[in-house]
């Protein structure tokens, strides 16, 4: 065929290109280690490879020839045995099922169903067969799948998207792109991660796109029954996860493309940073009003203008004569320092990160011989080739000056989707080439994936540098997998109650695409917050792993070699900083609350992130993936779980007096008053300045710690556990919050679990692991209680205890096996 194409200039040319489909009949297949390789008499190829029992995956080869099987996504270090699978068909259609999935291929063009297999539930069906196009002029410029789409079927994931929370009926792509005070429904941004859930009549499901190229997804945006995916080349490579329970489809997603380390106990901490915090005197100012003010902070943030002019892994010494001197006296305090990197490397004779990566080759060209250069803040960068191993080697060798002489704990990561200034695409062209571990490409391939190796060498190389401390690194772009390597957060947004409500749902969405420990500019990063909104964000963001309030602040300065025009335009209003005691007396109390509930509840949230690596279950989580039976819940978007047993009911809208929250099945109490609701009912909470609405599960047990000014200020004698009336199983997990000793069974998991009778109460604990707490005693409050105690019993001894109606409290060792109340 023939089409005419538009150039850039607008010119038109013809483009000749050919048209893929398996439209003819299946002439063989083949079978080995539960891979099968179906061949059409036209030359087209599906590979169906069983990876579980509820994980399908699917690859598909225009002409019978597979490319090389190699992801930055798929966790390298994967294990799993081969599943018990059954083949077989019938004149019409191959069969290959497991205990939990039934898959039918079509002899004719290969078009797949998938199936519950346990009563032959259809789940997810081809409506066409397999397309791709190949181009004279591009080669292969689209791989396509199309499935029907019932109208009932609701489509959740995809990362960071910021347009509603059941994608049906949109139009969304993946391409990462530095996407400044960004607005709702702005597509693409940071970030991608072509990976969606379905829920088809109760049942839920993934697909997984494992394609680095630019991808689209069409969840029935012209409401033809269709859903489609595609990618702009390479080949069309998914994979299919089974549920049904939609949470079951996150721990599996995890599982597949990784979960990370167990972060540091002082990264979950509140974090403060701006553009820019300089000299040292303004850095030392700031710890001191932190601490003068006894407002809680773990980290202090030094944006790009501590370097020696924009080259990184240096120090400004006009700024910062002694870094390491200063860093020391800000750890003595109790604050980690982290600093940001770019990827732009400054081209400068004289500046040894350029010199040496000239001798290492680690830049990367275009394809006509030459360097790749462009600007981003120095006037003229290289950029290093982080597909290419020893690029990344080198790389994170770079880290030992910053992380082993000068004491930063830790590393942000930013510019890397990679951003280029005053180009319209914003980013290297696609005739720039990259090592791509050993399968050269263009950047059209690897641009997705180039934050996420990034934060992958900088990941390695800290770990290099310190094997016995967990790294820290904060990344901008990124792609899936990329959670194994960094954190993440929203990127440059602005202060505004519709970023509030977007930094609400894009944590709930990048959460469940594998993604928990994200956050967001608190505040917002361009414009000024009112003192409401900064309030009623810091307290949202109480409930985000990332807590950290960053901001442009007043910097013209920064903006002098590069992107001038547009931070003036944005600049209007002369700034303030955004500290939490910028905006008066009353609301520098407000963000203090809202910081010291955080430490009350460090426990809670480090045992959440345990059960994240541990089985994949996000942290956040949207009310779709709890209660995905109930229609309500499954279109709220305000609402969400935070670990197992908190509900968090954020404030999104200026002045009101009260705000409608919906309680999805079971029983919760009011965190604040102990207030007893049942669920699946919207209940009506009276706004205060001090808290948004938090309702706790029944069955729960709270852990808190005292309130500190940072992690390991103290050494507790006695924490608390607040208990809630009713049935349930609660963990706390604990350890040194630091290196890696809990690999060696330095940690300490309890599990409790209550019971409810009519006049009864127990909670029982069992332990694991070696780790010693510094604590001895729990002070032990239960709530909802329904009946007078007259007796309380731990470990079988009588002890003394006080009530207040439906509150009791009671002092009880740490190790205790059993508490029974009656």
């Amino acid at each position: 065929m023939i089409k005419d194409e538009e150039t850039a200039t607008g010119e038109r040319y013809p483009d000749i290109y050919h048209e893929y489909r398996p439209n003819a009949a299946v002439l063989q297949y083949q079978e080995k280690d539960d891979i099968f390789v179906y061949e059409a008499d036209n030359g087209a190829a599906l590979k169906v490879e069983v990876v579980s029992e509820d994980i399908f995956r699917f690859r598909y080869a225009p002409e019978g020839h597979f490319e090389r099987d190699f992801s930055y996504a798929i966790d390298p270090s994967l294990k799993y045995s081969l599943p018990r699978v059954t083949m077989g068909g019938d004149e019409t259609h191959y069969f290959i099922h497991t205990h939990k999935v039934f898959c039918r291929i079509d002899k004719q063009n290969l078009q797949v169903s998938l199936y519950q297999a346990e009563g032959q539930k259809l789940i997810c069906e081809d409506a066409e067969p397999y397309y791709c196009r190949r181009t004279m002029l591009r080669g292969t410029d689209q791989v396509r799948i199309t499935k029907k789409a019932p109208p009932s079927e609701a489509y959740f994931g995809m990362g960071d998207k910021t347009g509603p929370a059941n994608l049906r009926g949109n139009k969304v792509q993946n391409w990462n792109t530095d996407s400044f005070s960004y607005k709702k429904g702005q597509d693409p941004l940071y970030r991608s991660i072509p990976f969606y859930f379905g829920l088809r009549n109760g049942l839920g499901y993934g697909i997984f796109v494992n394609n680095s190229y630019r991808t689209h997804f069409d969840f029935d945006s012209e409401q033809q029954g269709l859903t489609s995916f595609w990618a702009d080349g390479g080949e069309m490579d998914y994979y299919f996860i089974h549920g049904p329970a939609l949470m079951d489809v996150a721990r599996r997603y995890a599982w597949l493309t990784g979960r990370p380390e167990l972060p540091p106990m002082w990264a979950l901490g509140f974090h403060q940073c701006r553009w820019s915090y300089y000299p040292e005197s303004r850095v030392m100012e700031l710890a001191q009003e932190f601490r003068g003010r006894q407002i809680p902070c773990d980290a202090i943030y030094l944006d790009i203008d501590y370097m020696d002019g924009y080259r990184c892994f240096t120090w400004n010494k006009d700024y910062f004569p002694n870094p390491a001197g200063m860093i020391g006296k800000l750890r003595e305090q109790g604050f980690q320092t982290v600093v940001m990197i770019d990827p732009g490397i400054r081209v400068d004779q004289q500046y040894p990160v350029y010199k040496k990566g000239l001798e290492q080759d680690a830049f990367v060209y275009r394809s006509t011989g030459e360097l790749m250069r462009g600007p981003v803040w120095p006037p003229d960068c290289v950029f290093p080739d982080f597909t290419h191993p020893n690029v990344r080697e080198w790389w994170g060798q770079l880290y030992k000056g910053l992380y082993l002489e000068d004491g930063v704990s830790g590393f942000w990561n930013d510019m890397n989707e990679p951003a280029v200034f005053k180009l319209d695409i914003a980013t290297c062209p696609d005739n720039v080439l990259h090592h791509y571990d050993g399968a050269p490409c263009d950047h059209r391939k690897a641009h997705n994936i180039y934050g996420q190796q990034m934060s992958r060498a900088t990941f390695e190389g800290l770990k290099s540098l310190k094997p016995d401390k967990r790294p820290f690194v904060l990344t901008r772009a990124t792609f899936s997998g990329g959670q194994r390597f960094a954190s993440v957060w929203t990127g440059d947004n602005a202060a505004t109650w519709e970023h509030l409500r977007l930094a609400n749902l894009q944590c709930q969405r990048l959460a469940a695409s594998g993604f928990s420990f994200v956050g967001t500019d608190i505040g917002g990063f361009n414009k000024q917050p009112d003192g409401e909104l900064f309030i009623r964000w810091i307290q949202l963001a109480v409930f985000h792993p990332l807590y950290r309030v960053h901001s442009m602040g007043n910097n013209l300065d920064g903006a002098a070699e590069a992107e001038a025009e547009l931070i003036q335009a944005a600049e209007q209003e002369n700034r303030m900083d955004q500290e939490p005691w910028s905006y008066g007396e009353d609301n520098t109390l407000l963000a203090k609350k809202a910081i010291e509930l955080r430490y009350q509840l460090l426990p809670y949230i480090y045992t959440a992130f345990y059960q994240h690596i541990k089985n994949g279950a996000p942290v956040i989580r949207s009310l779709f993936l709890y209660s995905q039976e109930d229609p309500t819940a499954i279109e709220r978007e305000e609402e969400f779980l935070f670990g197992d047993h908190l509900l968090v009911a954020p404030i999104l809208e200026p002045g009101i007096e009260t705000v409608q929250v919906y309680l999805p099945q079971g029983r919760w109490y009011d965190y604040w008053n102990g207030a007893l609701y049942e669920g699946k009912q919207m209940a009506n909470f009276k706004t205060q300045a001090d808290r948004i609405p938090i309702l706790v599960k029944a069955g729960a047990v709270i852990p808190n710690y005292p309130v500190q000014q940072y992690v390991g200020e103290q050494q507790f004698e006695e924490i608390s556990l607040c208990a809630y009336f009713g049935e349930g199983r609660s963990t706390l997990y604990e350890d040194a919050g630091e290196g890696y000793g809990y690999r060696e069974g330095q940690y300490k998991l309890r599990t409790f679990t209550t019971k409810a009778g009519k006049n009864s109460f127990s909670l029982m604990q069992e332990l694991q692991g070696k780790y010693q707490t510094s604590y001895r005693t729990f002070q032990l409050s239960i709530v909802g209680l329904s009946f007078k105690v007259s007796s309380c019993r731990a470990d079988g001894k009588e002890t003394a205890f006080e009530q207040d109606g439906a509150q009791l409290r009671v002092k009880v060792q740490e190790g205790f096996k059993e508490v029974v109340w009656k």
